[in-house]
């Protein structure tokens, strides 16, 4: 177990698979960036308003609201078919 600390104060203990409230197999990477938080995810694996609830949760780790959503063009789309990117600003 580690005591490190991501920007944010999120302990980098914290599964943040999980933490973004998606189901398991819908989910790729989640990753804390300057900005907010990177998503990669199958949207055909998770609810409705998936992009929201997971934006909402992962900014909430910080008490902090969503800003913006914006969807990542793909570079390379046959690296993971059918994956989304999005990147999750928060306030």
């Amino acid at each position: 177990m580690t005591s490190d600390i991501l920007p944010g104060g999120i302990p980098a203990s914290t599964d943040l698979h999980e933490a973004s409230t998606l189901p398991p197999n819908a989910v790729r990477t989640v990753a804390r960036r300057d900005y907010g938080w990177r998503l990669i995810y199958h949207p055909s694996r998770a609810p409705a308003n998936a992009e929201t609830d997971a934006a909402r949760a992962l900014c909430g780790l910080e008490r902090r609201p969503v800003a913006a959503i914006e969807h990542i063009p793909r570079l390379d789309p046959y690296a993971d078919p059918g994956a989304t990117i999005i990147d999750i600003t928060c306030a």
